[in-house]
């Protein structure tokens, strides 16, 4: 037994197979599932996973036919001739001593094509495609073919598989009456609509026998209206496990949910309260998930009881030495993930390749490869923001001697600024993350030094590195330098005391993040509580779908009156990330704040900001001006290393600052080094 996280590092018998901790990798597509040669790269990626101490992973999601694909040329797992690809990940997993099981997923209505089925005739709000009815034969051979893709996984060398029943794709559309409006077996009252994923789970364990992991991944909370109710939830999980599964996940939301679930703004753990509800009421292992990223919250649920086990998919693209650093009691040196979707679910939902904005290495593992160095040199790398950083510790990392100039008291650069914005205090670990590496590398970090080009050429170093930053864009407007204005560095510092009214010139994420700052008290802490009644999740779980009605949710009292304004007369907020800016913006909405755009900027004075819209002169009286008009690079001492015809790289925002952005910013560092 282990001293330290002994809940989470305990076994889990399974009967006929053993378990090595409580540990499962959840299932995220990552779009090497559809790349030429992409299974060999999937192989090294879960093969590292296995090799970092995980106890089961799951792939990402693999149809059983054509009609599921959730997208054209998805992938899927029908074909004998299909087996081939899917030996070298399983052959890779085992020769790691980790287990892995292969995730069947039927989109059905999600489908993003013109031969999408389901239950019956419903759009969904996320799709373009109306699709087809699914007849009562094609129920039929879709729940074999569930069940022969299944068998095709077993022949494959799988451990088990996972049948895909939450977040809203074709199972779910079977068991929610708001999608299921057939009058046949397989609709009408819940014991029908639930027959579906039980046929499905019974014919697999015919096929498959008793010695094979069947996980049904179950929708605890919908979060839409009229989805299922807890009660109906009980039962089908009850009965799943009659029909044969071996353990049950859980998942939570459907797609088209608008209540965020696992963006960085969701408290660690929210939803395993439904879990610790469901947990005394069956009797197979009960697996938790959504929003926990740390071996400390892990041990805290299993040693609550709220679930046997804990499915984490992000936080293993972060750092896939999760577990064993756990195991070897150094959980300060895990990469953790801060729930950004950035390179991530913004990648896949935009048909682009998965990473992860803190390891860019992730789902790489064939293409940037950190080796050992033959030859060390003496490496400078000046200014400690997101590229330094990553250009300094992967440098160490592979034998460099490293020196790290930082001007300001601390590292961080424009994250300092991002973990104060109220949702995104989880870039806290990605600086702890650095600060560990900076130690353990021992790389010489020298803070509150402005470097001169006098220090370069006196320190003896074979490769200068600039990753000097932004600074904010000055722009120009009459009254600019009137004392209402201030700058969206100082607001966010504190630096500045701010009214009760406010306009924020600049509608990108850096407006948005002030907007958010100024809406809460800087003593503001989100708890899961204040979460939960805030985006309407009903904890008591005795509404349809676990969402609060509008009558039950409280009146929002934002702390100011922000308006947020932009030029552009594009919608506010079109470029933030594809699987948050949603929620930003609802977040900014329940709050009253008032968004304007195609606005031409007149004048700052006492009276306030005045603008013209569609040619109508207008004023805004507010207290201040904050300026959130984007970045210019720091370029101060790249002139005067020209001028000294001294060789250096740039990168980061001093290479570009067009949209902070941290995820380019961690990989061109990642990568410039590696080629040093």
């Amino acid at each position: 037994m282990y001293k330290h996280y002994p809940h989470m590092l305990a076994p889990l018998n399974l009967g006929y197979t053993t378990l090595k901790n409580r540990i499962l990798m959840g299932s995220m597509h990552t779009g090497l599932e559809e790349q030429r040669n992409g299974f060999v790269k999937l192989a090294e990626y879960y093969k590292a996973r296995a090799r970092g101490g995980v106890a089961l992973i799951v792939t990402g999601g693999f149809s059983p036919n054509h009609l599921g694909k959730i997208f054209p040329f998805a992938a899927k797992l029908q074909t004998k001739s299909e087996i081939k690809n899917h030996k070298l990940i399983t052959n890779a997993v085992h020769a790691e001593g980790g287990k892995i099981a292969l995730q069947i997923l039927h989109a059905g209505r999600y489908s993003y094509h013109p031969f999408a089925v389901a239950p019956s005739r419903i759009k969904a709000p996320i799709n373009r495609f109306t699709p087809f009815y699914m007849p009562g034969f094609l129920v039929d051979s879709t729940i074999n073919d569930y069940s022969n893709c299944a068998l095709s996984a077993q022949e494959a060398g799988y451990d088990g598989i996972e049948i895909m029943g939450s977040e809203g794709y074709l199972i779910n559309q079977f068991l929610v009456n708001a999608t299921n409006k057939r009058t046949d077996q397989w609709g009408g009252n819940f014991e029908n609509r639930m027959r579906f994923p039980l046929e499905i789970i019974r014919r697999t364990r015919e096929k498959v026998g008793n010695d094979f992991i069947i996980i049904y991944r179950l929708s605890l909370l919908d979060l839409v209206p009229n989805g299922s109710t807890f009660n109906e939830t009980l039962q089908l999980a009850k009965a799943v496990e009659q029909a044969g599964a071996t353990m049950i996940n859980t998942g939570i939301g459907w797609h088209e949910a608008k209540i965020p679930t696992i963006a960085t703004m969701v408290p660690r753990a929210t939803f395993t309260f439904t879990t610790a509800k469901l947990k005394n009421e069956i009797k197979i292992p009960l697996i938790t998930t959504n929003r926990i990223n740390t071996p400390e919250v892990i041990e805290e649920i299993l040693q609550r009881g709220d679930a046997d086990m804990v499915s984490m998919a992000r936080p293993f693209l972060a750092d896939e030495n999760f577990v064993i650093k756990a195991i070897n009691n150094k959980s300060n040196e895990i990469n953790t993930c801060i729930g950004c979707n950035q390179a991530c679910l913004d990648h896949i939902f935009s048909k682009k390749l998965v990473s992860c904005l803190v390891n860019p290495f992730a789902c790489h593992e064939t293409t940037i490869v950190a080796k050992p160095v033959n030859k060390s040199k003496n490496i400078v790398v000046i200014g400690a923001g997101p590229a330094g950083l990553s250009a300094a510790v992967t440098a160490a990392k592979i034998g460099h001697n490293v020196t790290l100039y930082e001007k300001d008291p601390q590292i961080g650069g424009q994250f300092k600024l991002a973990k104060l914005i109220p949702g995104k205090e989880e870039f806290n670990e990605t600086l702890r993350y650095f600060n560990v590496n900076i130690i353990n590398y021992g790389i010489k970090l020298i803070l509150n030094h402005e470097v001169t080009v006098n220090d370069i050429m006196h320190g003896n170093y074979d490769e200068v590195i600039l990753a000097t930053g932004v600074s904010p864009r000055v722009i120009d407007i009459p009254g600019i330098g009137h004392s209402k204005v201030v700058s969206y560095t100082d607001v966010i510092a504190s630096k500045v005391n701010v009214g009760s009214n406010v306009a924020i010139i600049g509608a990108g994420g850096i407006g948005f993040d002030v907007a958010e700052f100024l809406l809460h008290d800087p003593q503001h802490k989100t708890t899961t509580q204040s979460f939960m009644q805030e985006w309407g999740i009903d904890a008591s779980l005795r509404n349809k779908g676990g969402v609060l009605t509008a009558e039950q949710m409280s009146e929002h009292n934002p702390l100011r009156k922000i308006y947020l304004c932009q030029r552009k007369a594009t919608k506010i907020g079109k470029n933030l990330g594809k699987t948050t800016g949603w929620i930003h913006r609802a977040s900014l909405i329940r709050n009253k704040v008032v968004m304007l755009n195609n606005l031409n900027y007149i004048k700052i004075d006492d009276d306030g900001l005045h603008y013209k819209m569609n040619n109508e002169l207008k004023i805004l009286n507010v207290d201040n001006v904050v300026i959130c008009a984007g970045q210019e690079s720091n370029i101060k001492l790249v002139k005067e290393l020209k001028q000294n015809n001294l060789k250096f790289h740039i990168i980061g925002g001093a290479y570009k600052a067009l949209e902070l952005d941290a995820k380019y910013a961690i990989e061109q560092g990642t990568k410039l080094v590696l080629t040093l």
